[in-house]
């Protein structure tokens, strides 16, 4: 990736261990994926992630939901966290709190999400145990621009895999791990390209509305 190439400043989210937020840090550090990763906000002060930030010198922040008195206070603060490193896009990379609508609002066109499920397939939690209760041969992975609707913004990508006999939740959800570590990048660097952007409540790719055909790991 060339020098001149400006790169995209991104804030990203995370409640937990890290692993997506660990793929764009490798990916940004192998010069493969054109963005500046200003700072990542955890709202639990536990949370391994932000280790795995500060490894990479990247400021790591808490905003713990359990101090403020609702969901609109947590949102407030987090935006004002947020806000302070102006950043083009916000990549919420396991971040398990649901967002009010004005938050959703603040960052519309420039809010992505990653969901462990084909969607609009198994919204929610518990995704790879529900998937194999239901008996899919096919689970799978989408990235979103993140909407007032839980798990319900317009899907820019979806990877699938197949269920193998004898997967149980943990074997599925290993294997979805995978391919996310594959698509978030990816779709990261198209954002930064200029490549998908967010029109009419649409995702849109080079131009075009996204169908099936994007939603893979290829390009």
């Amino acid at each position: 990736m060339s020098d001149s190439i400006q790169r995209v400043s991104i804030v990203v989210l995370i409640s937990g261990n890290g692993t997506n937020l660990q793929a764009i840090i490798d990916a940004v550090a192998t010069a493969d994926l054109p963005v500046d990763i200003r700072a990542v906000i955890s709202n639990k002060p536990e949370a391994y992630g932000l280790e795995r930030a500060r490894r990479a010198a990247i400021p790591a922040l808490v905003v713990d939901h359990r101090r403020y008195p609702d969901r609109a206070a947590f949102d407030a603060a987090l935006q004002t966290a947020i806000d302070q490193y102006q950043p083009r896009l916000v990549v919420l990379a396991g971040f398990m709190r649901i967002l009010t609508p004005e938050f959703v609002a603040h960052y519309h066109g420039r809010l992505l999400n990653i969901h462990p499920s084909l969607l609009p397939a198994f919204r929610g939690l518990d995704t790879h145990k529900r998937a194999l209760e239901a008996g899919v041969k096919e689970h799978g992975v989408s990235i979103h621009f993140v909407t007032a609707e839980l798990d319900g913004g317009p899907l820019v990508a979806q990877q699938k895999i197949a269920v193998l006999p004898g997967d149980d939740a943990l074997s599925l959800a290993a294997r979805a791990q995978q391919a996310e570590h594959i698509l978030y990048p990816q779709v990261i660097r198209w954002f930064a390209e200029g490549r998908l952007i967010l029109q009419a409540n649409r995702a849109m790719l080079d131009g075009e509305p996204v169908r099936l055909s994007h939603q893979t790991t290829s390009g």
